[in-house]
């Protein structure tokens, strides 16, 4: 695809932007670009995004960024649509790269948390898990983030437009504090981190505010989770934290879905 300048030409390339099971953060980072928006805009025309315009365009569409996991039939029946109108295809953020905060029913019963939540659960229609989108339907490339990082949407945006791969790093968030000249919370203070098995990307926002990392963009290339599993029952964690630790917003991304069922144990029936 080329840039064309702002309203010379109706052929430049469409722009939409989906969403499926999700809060909407990936989305609202799309709207925070701002000032970035405008030379967007000129770069590519918005044809559909409901967080931002009411206008449609019809497709195909050259750029679909798709948000969200598949959770319903009606998801997945939606997501094959999309992918039959889109050229390329753009998943962003933890639920549509690795199934999200909601993947954490796949750990569960997902009939008896209906029956609890809704007073008719026979009118809820829900999938048993909650899955990505590359589960579905083929994935041109993955942005990860919980939510994802403004700057790296701009480069995978910048990336099709110019017709090159996107320069997303792959290493851990350990290389971003060192960048940073931050202390390491682990070392200096025992902190429990996942910093050094997390993809980048996030500028190591918590350690540099003397936090561990929480794993938002889920495992960087090479994890060894079993290594840093290990570190986190030295601090003091017990099997049941460390499981925990590794079922937040990426539960269900493999590396961190195989290391919190190592530590998953068996635990008592709580009286109701």
């Amino acid at each position: 695809m080329t840039t064309r300048p702002h309203g010379t030409s109706p052929s430049r390339p469409k722009l939409a932007v989906w969403k499926f099971a999700s809060c909407d953060g990936c989305q609202l980072t799309v709207l925070n670009c701002e000032d970035e928006l405008i030379p967007l805009a000129g770069a590519v025309e918005i044809a559909y995004f409901p967080e931002a315009t009411r206008a449609v365009v019809e497709g195909p569409y050259d750029v679909s960024l798709v948000e969200g996991s598949i959770t319903t039939p009606g998801d997945l029946e939606r997501i094959q649509q999309v992918r039959e109108v889109s050229r390329r295809l753009i998943t962003i953020g933890a639920c549509a790269t690795a199934g999200g905060i909601q993947a954490l029913r796949n750990f569960s019963d997902v009939a008896e948390f209906r029956s609890i939540v809704y007073a008719h659960p026979e009118y809820v229609e829900t999938l048993a898990r909650s899955t990505p989108i590359a589960a579905h339907v083929p994935v041109d490339f993955e942005l990860r983030g919980c939510p994802i990082d403004k700057r790296q949407l701009l480069e995978v945006l910048s990336a099709e437009l110019q017709g090159r791969a996107p320069r997303i790093p792959s290493h851990s968030v350990c290389v971003e504090c060192k960048r940073r000249g931050n202390v390491c919370v682990t070392v200096a203070d025992g902190t429990p981190c996942l910093g050094p098995v997390t993809q980048a990307g996030c500028g190591a926002l918590c350690p540099s505010f003397a936090r561990g990392c929480y794993g938002c963009f889920g495992p960087q290339d090479t994890p060894n989770t079993a290594s840093i599993a290990q570190r986190l029952t030295v601090l003091g964690m017990s099997e049941p934290e460390v499981m925990r630790v590794f079922r937040t917003f990426n539960a269900a991304s493999e590396a961190f879905l195989r290391e919190s069922e190592r530590h998953e144990t068996t635990q008592p029936e709580v009286p109701r």
